[in-house]
């Protein structure tokens, strides 16, 4: 398994500017077409009570009472309990009760059935409380409208914008409370399951990955990616053995904060191998690492290491060297002056391979206990409940219960990460074949994608048209969220920490960005909604 920060990364101010723009563009749309429909019904005065409308709105937006708000979340609580929101937990019950009988033997763990356990917790608990907040969100206050108890609390001094925060909150609260239980259990039932002499196997790694990989070819000139076997997926890129082929990492920043407490570095790698020919498949694959400062003229080769195929390997290296009997202090003289440390590696077979991608090889800082990695999960999980119930309250004000629900999952679908990375290439033109409709005319015609249209002035008017169609699904890609952001369960299933810069800030940033929007929507939908229909 690897993870890529490179894949979690969010740019704040580029992400900043495009909220602006997304909902700018929203708030636009929804007033002008309202401000058309009211002119068309009623005229000149329908202008006046739009503007009418909007400070009234203003008034309620900054006369929030937070008595108001906490007694509507209490109700939305109280109603929660009273529709049996808690019956998940038997379904949850049952679950953990007969998992232990597939789970296989406990008495000899591995780490691959440490990954097994801690990945059915995680995603038992996600897949129980999801559709329970989706329920709830979805289907509250459309339930409220068809049986009229929504008037017991609109006749009260209270705000529709209350209501629509209200049941944000009280769902909210519902979901932590489901999801509190399940973490607390499940935790206690990783722990028990597996035996005592292996527990050490729950942990969480805390990884440092370069900045970026080099590759040099077999010639030993620079290039952009290393030698590619045949693999459908080029993630990774290998190298030749026993030729001048190398893959270079730079480690920025590294000074003594890197070395554990027997002063050793820790380098653990996930090294593929590609054997061109059979021999002794019973004999590993071998590697060296190189650490080199070319401004001292200084370089430093370990031993061959086997590969460790198919796993995880680490190597420890002390930071005390020696070059030609002379005792060298790597921290100090392989760093050069930008605190970037080169790491070279090679493969010594002859007409051999191994594969490897910048996340392959990482220095492994101290470890974390588990407990803190997985409550890290859970963290993750909570914010997904809370972005679920924004966007289900927010479509439950504007049209019925099960359209609400169908609506809330669609977006949550296509927020998966093949599904967004999908949008991504539709957006930015790396899907071949054109837009929309020069795809149906090459279907049409039997054309390939790479073979260039025919000259005809109405393809401009197609191109023209795939193009505004592409600034729609810009727009709708922004709308819909990244739930890679949120997928800190993987870290820890995996045994990685789930690190703050890539996953934790990345997923509050992108929960606060929708309050505002859905706040604003769900109300201005409440607002013009006639409360009287079922």
């Amino acid at each position: 398994m690897y993870f890529d920060p490179n894949e979690y990364l969010l740019n704040p101010v580029i992400s900043v500017l495009n909220w602006a723009v997304v909902v700018g563009c929203l708030t636009f749309v929804v007033l002008f077409v309202s401000m058309i429909n009211l002119f068309a019904t009623r005229g000149a005065k329908g202008i006046g009570i739009f503007f009418d409308e909007l400070g009234e709105m203003a008034s309620d937006l900054f006369h929030l009472s937070p008595r108001r708000i906490w007694a509507l979340t209490r109700l939305t609580y109280t109603e929660a309990i009273r529709r049996k929101a808690l019956a998940v937990f038997v379904v949850f019950g049952l679950l953990f009760m007969f998992a232990g009988w597939f789970m296989g033997d406990t008495k000899e763990i591995k780490p691959d059935q440490v990954k097994v356990y801690i990945s059915f917790v995680l995603t038992t608990i996600s897949w129980l409380t999801l559709p329970v907040v989706l329920i709830l969100c979805c289907f509250g206050i459309p339930e409220d409208i068809r049986l009229r108890s929504i008037h017991t609390v609109v006749t009260k001094p209270a705000r529709r914008v209350e209501i629509v925060l209200g049941r944000m909150i009280g769902i909210w609260l519902i979901g932590c409370l489901v999801l509190s239980v399940m973490a607390v259990v499940g935790h206690f039932w990783i722990v028990r399951q597996i035996p005592a002499e292996s527990q050490p196997l729950l942990t969480c790694r805390v990884p440092v990955y370069g900045a970026n990989i080099e590759f040099i070819d077999r010639e030993g000139n620079s290039a952009r990616a290393g030698v590619n076997v045949g693999d459908i997926w080029a993630f990774r890129s290998y190298i030749e053995g026993a030729t001048k082929a190398r893959a270079i990492w730079i480690f920025k920043n590294v000074d003594e904060s890197f070395l554990d407490s027997e002063g050793n570095l820790n380098f653990e790698n996930s090294f593929s191998a590609f054997r061109s020919y059979k021999g002794d498949m019973t004999r590993p694959l071998f590697y060296d690492i190189k650490f080199f400062n070319p401004a001292k003229n200084l370089a430093y080769t370990t031993d061959p290491q086997p590969v460790n195929e198919f796993r995880h390997k680490l190597d420890k290296i002390p930071n005390k060297v020696t070059v030609d009997d002379v005792q060298y202090d790597i921290l100090k003289d392989f760093v050069n002056e930008k605190k970037e440390l080169l790491v070279e590696v090679s493969c010594i077979d002859r007409e051999q391979y191994i594969g490897m991608a910048r996340s392959d090889l990482f220095i492994r800082m101290p470890d974390r206990p588990f407990w803190m990695g997985y409550w890290k999960a859970i963290l993750g999980i909570s914010l997904t409940l809370l972005l679920i119930t924004m966007i289900g309250v927010s479509a439950s004000t504007m049209v019925k219960g099960p359209i609400a629900a169908v609506l809330t999952f669609v977006i949550y679908f296509l927020s998966l990460k093949d599904n967004h990375q999908f949008m991504d290439q539709l957006v930015f033109g790396r899907v071949e074949g054109g837009g929309f409709l020069e795809s149906v005319y090459r279907l049409v015609m039997h054309m390939g994608p790479s073979q260039e249209l025919p000259a005809n002035p109405a393809f401009s008017v197609v191109k023209f048209f795939d193009w505004m169609l592409n600034n729609f699904l810009w727009l709708c890609r922004h709308v819909i969220p990244y739930s890679q952001y949120f997928n800190m369960p993987e870290f820890v299933s995996n045994g990685f920490d789930v690190p703050w810069d890539t996953s934790i800030l990345p997923s509050l940033l992108v929960t606060s960005a929708f309050i505002i929007p859905c706040v604003l929507m769900g109300y201005f939908a409440l607002r013009i909604r006639e409360l009287e229909s079922k």
